[in-house]
């Protein structure tokens, strides 16, 4: 398989959202403003050559878009190979390459969310134990951190205190969530839509600023739904499936 890295230069002509072919797409037009603005951070996206779910996106644990303490590390924030891609290997290849890149820019190591059981859009902990990760924190709603250091002896990272205990002091549903993700733009509107038609008390918080994202109430902050200040979910929803889970 042959990879490419996204850049400024090419970041206009090249496909990089998931299962969006269209370039016009508002979720594309999203994620792509996003980037843009991340690669001065030290932001790397790799993909394969071909189009569909075959990537890894990581950037220095300093400039990341979540309330962790990793000073030294590179944080993953996706690494996701499917359909026709699975099976053959490219997620061990994807993340060779940001390990021997990260090394080169002298990182302590690599960390990423997961939790004990493979949760929707979170890495799977199976894959990362098999290649040697291990879980240095997690949050009481069952999101872990974890991590692979380069040299025994190097400092774990953990979560910030904002982000181990989810809860927000707000009635109703609220979702917090960023343009990392370039489902958001499509699905939170419907989801504000549905609210609305059917009388649920329902607020979405666009989290615009890295400052505002390293000090979330949530582990994850491209998607965390909380009802009544309890977390829900990381999970992205359509219509049905949060007209579901509203009335049980």
């Amino acid at each position: 398989m042959e990879y490419i890295k996204v850049t400024k230069e090419n970041l206009e002509k090249e496909h990089i959202c998931c299962a969006i072919s269209n370039n016009k797409d508002v979720q594309v037009a999203s994620k792509k403003a996003w980037l843009a603005d991340r690669f001065d951070e030290g932001l790397v996206f790799l993909k394969s050559v071909e189009r569909g779910k075959c990537f890894i996106e990581y950037i220095p644990a300093e400039n990341a878009w979540n309330p962790i303490d990793a000073p030294g590390y590179m944080y993953i924030d996706c690494l996701w190979v499917s359909g026709s891609f699975k099976g053959h290997g490219y997620s061990g290849d994807l993340l060779s390459k940001c390990v021997k890149d990260s090394k080169k820019k002298g990182k302590k190591g690599l960390c990423i969310l997961a939790a004990a059981k493979k949760k929707p859009f979170l890495a799977d902990p199976k894959f990362l134990k098999y290649k040697g990760f291990e879980v240095c924190d997690e949050a009481d709603n069952g999101i872990q951190l974890w991590y692979l250091p380069f040299e025994k002896g190097a400092e774990a990272p953990s979560f910030k205190e904002c982000a181990k205990h989810p809860h927000i002091d707000k009635d109703g549903y609220v979702l917090f969530y960023t343009n990392q993700c370039p489902f958001n733009a499509k699905y939170v509107p419907v989801l504000e839509e549905t609210a609305e038609k059917n009388g649920i008390s329902f607020k979405a918080v666009k989290i615009d600023s890295r400052e505002d994202a390293q000090n979330a109430p949530t582990p994850v902050t491209t998607y965390a739904l909380f009802c009544d200040g309890a977390y829900v979910t990381n999970e992205q929803m359509n219509d049905k499936k949060f007209l579901k889970l509203v009335n049980g």
